[in-house]
């Protein structure tokens, strides 16, 4: 029997970039043979794709860290190194992908939400391949001796939650019967007993009745305070969020407790609108079973008058004797149907979905960066692609450090540190390096006529990675 497991904590790893060649072509008979070093190749990607015929994400319980394949290392004669191969982990439909802080293992934001069948998004960029030699070759710069390294991907932990895909769920207190019709409805074979919290894991039905067949899940029981997490509430609560209708099962007896049933119909309505706002508006049907007792006739009717005040159908049904079971599956079959067509209609009049739009969002944070004061005289830059630049550079060469110069104050970097107060002699920190500013001037360098400057944000700024690369091609001149 497979253990459901319905939230997890990874640790994933694109692979690392391969770095660029430095060489020059040595043939007999070609004495000034030019740059010919091949880029590195890039490393593979971590992505998580959601995959249908998968239901928990019990592959990911042992398992916590994940590796993509590294790119390779250029080579002479204008060889690119190889990209590394990319890792797919699969996951079920209705996978939220977070985003965690390093220290407190906290969610930070939310990378993906993963509804369709082979939806992806990648959690782990590879890193980039450096560039080889024959790059950065420029009008007055003909032999550079440099190249770029490969860039170190980076590690992180994410958390994957998953959410049932059902279209109808059961809900209530512990103890109502919820397994005991679900086992009714459907081929699910659930634990069942009588005590509470029998059921501490959902359970999947397929319910066919008629024309019509769904999917309903058995939600462990729910009580006064799960809003706030209490009896397991958010673990359990979650899984009523997807569905699109809400199947509310009281006991019309009351239980060994004596409850009353009306007011245990809108304690459980109270936790599910606290919890998110939106369920109280969900379509719902009241379900009052262990109807067979006797005597229970009048507390059957005030939970109908309660419900039908609220909008909802109601039925009386025994999950024992299988008294009402029929017409209420035929009545869910036929209110799923009508939902299914809403939201069809729904998304029919939405834009296409935009697989891209997590990459989108990932690379528009890279684009950023921040300039603040660290201590007096001393300033850090932080920001995804201004560290991948650095990182990239090879210190103990002068050539590649100057490059890196002029690259960093063609994005903007200078203007940044200037606007914040940065002046020449202070110290400027980029992940370990520190250097000391001097207000870079390169309006008139030659290596890189025909750039063009960027509008800068000291705080927020988005440079566009492409306008970079077309700027480089405009320097590049043919060996």
């Amino acid at each position: 029997m497979s253990q459901f497991t319905d939230i997890c904590r990874i640790n994933v790893k694109g692979g690392d970039g391969g770095a660029g060649c430095m060489s020059f072509r040595r043939e007999a008979f070609v004495p000034k043979g030019g740059p010919d070093g091949g880029d590195g190749g890039h490393g593979g990607d971590v992505i998580i794709e959601a995959n249908a015929q998968l239901s928990s994400l019990i592959d990911y319980r042992f398992k916590h860290h994940f590796r993509a394949e590294s790119g390779t290392h250029g080579k002479g004669s204008k060889k690119d190194g190889a990209d590394g191969a990319d890792l797919v982990l699969k996951v079920p439909m209705g996978t939220v992908v977070r985003e965690l802080d390093p220290v407190t293992m906290e969610p930070l934001h939310e990378i993906a939400d993963l509804t369709h069948d082979g939806e992806r998004a990648v959690v782990a960029p590879g890193g980039t391949g450096g560039l080889g030699n024959p790059h950065f070759v420029t009008s007055t710069r003909r032999a550079p001796a440099f190249a770029q390294k490969g860039e170190p991907a980076i590690e992180h932990w994410i958390e994957l939650e998953m959410k049932l895909m059902a279209d109808a769920a059961l809900v209530g207190f512990p103890s109502v019967g919820k397994s005991s019709l679900i086992a009714r409805m459907s081929a699910a074979r659930p634990k069942i007993a009588d005590y509470p919290f029998t059921t501490l894991v959902p359970n999947l039905g397929m319910v066919r009745a008629g024309e019509y067949s769904y999917v309903v899940a058995d939600v462990p029981g729910l009580i006064e305070g799960a809003a706030e997490g209490k009896g397991l509430g958010h673990q359990f609560l979650r899984h009523v969020e997807r569905t699109a209708l809400i199947l509310h099962v009281v006991d019309i007896t009351g239980s060994y407790e004596g409850r009353d049933p009306v007011e245990d119909y809108h304690i459980i309505n109270d936790e599910l609108r606290r919890y998110a706002a939106d369920l109280a508006d969900r379509p719902q049907i009241v379900v009052a079973n262990k109807c067979d007792a006797s005597g229970m006739t009048e507390r059957v009717q005030q939970l109908k008058q309660a419900a039908l005040a609220d909008g909802h159908e109601f039925f009386a049904v025994s999950a024992l004797t299988g008294a009402g079971l029929q017409t209420l599956m035929l009545a869910c079959g036929e209110r799923v149907s009508e939902l299914r067509r809403a939201l069809a209609e729904e998304q029919a009049a939405e834009p296409a979905f935009d697989e891209e739009k997590w990459e989108r969002a990932r690379k528009s944070r890279d684009k950023r960066f921040t300039v603040e004061l660290e201590e007096p005289g001393a300033w850090r830059v932080v920001g995804t692609n201004v560290e991948r630049m650095v990182v990239q550079t090879d210190w103990e060469n002068e050539e590649a450090v100057i490059y890196l110069q002029h690259r960093m104050a063609r994005m903007g970097v200078d203007d940044a540190l200037a606007k914040a107060g940065c002046r020449t002699g202070d110290e400027v920190r980029i992940l370990g390096y520190a250097f000391n500013f001097e207000g870079f001037d390169d309006e008139n360098d030659d290596d890189f006529e025909g750039d063009e400057a960027f509008e800068v944000d000291v705080i927020d700024l988005d440079v566009a990675e492409d306008e970079l690369a077309e700027a480089d091609e405009e320097n590049e001149s043919d060996e």
